[in-house]
């Protein structure tokens, strides 16, 4: 199946590649002249399928919608929908780290819960009334400083209890599995086995 993933997200298409694996070749938007579409919903939900939908449409192909982003409870779930453009910059992981580890100053571990969201929209075509949702979660809590040097976003600030470490000390193949994007993708791909 030949999918256009609806980002130019170079850490969401490797991780993507890797998880779909045999049976899909996944495209990056980028790889037809496609800029990002304006992420105006009020959810990850909204914003994932008004992605695929404007992938699809520019490309005529099946189309893999990915929002996702990090809420942090002492934050009120900030960053969450503006992840990625936290301190301004959309794609500056360093100044989003930094403004989060500044907007945390002095708070303690306990109250530093987080967790990673992603859901994935997959839309047969761009008027597809039906299009397939997942959603992954990956519960955690903020470092007060950065660890490991793996991953991409705000890896290395997001500690796993379950694993010990920051995602970005974790081995690629274990992130890929446990993280917020590998469970929705697991969701997909059983929902994808369903439909055929």
């Amino acid at each position: 199946m030949r999918l256009v993933l609806a980002s130019g997200n170079a850490g969401k298409l490797a991780e993507l590649r890797e998880l779909l694996g045999a049976g899909f070749t996944l495209h990056a938007q980028s790889e037809f002249g496609l800029a990002d579409a304006e992420e105006t919903g009020a959810s990850f939900i909204e914003n994932a399928i008004l992605k695929a939908r404007h992938a699809a449409r520019a490309t005529g192909l099946p189309a893999l919608g990915d929002d996702s982003g990090l809420c942090v409870d002492a934050l009120d779930g900030a960053p969450g929908l503006y992840s990625a453009r936290y301190a301004g910059t959309h794609g500056d992981s360093e100044a989003n780290i930094d403004k989060l580890l500044r907007e945390l100053d002095g708070v303690p571990d306990a109250e530093r819960s987080a967790r990673f969201v992603c859901v994935l929209a997959l839309l047969r075509h761009a008027d597809d009334p039906l299009p397939l949702i997942a959603q992954g979660i990956w519960e955690g809590r903020i470092l007060h400083a950065r660890q490991g040097r793996g991953g991409f976003g705000y890896d290395p600030v997001f500690f796993s209890p379950a694993h010990g470490c920051s995602a970005a000390e974790l081995p690629a193949d274990i992130k890929n599995r446990d993280s917020h994007r590998g469970r929705a993708l697991a969701q997909l791909r059983a929902q994808l086995a369903l439909r055929r």
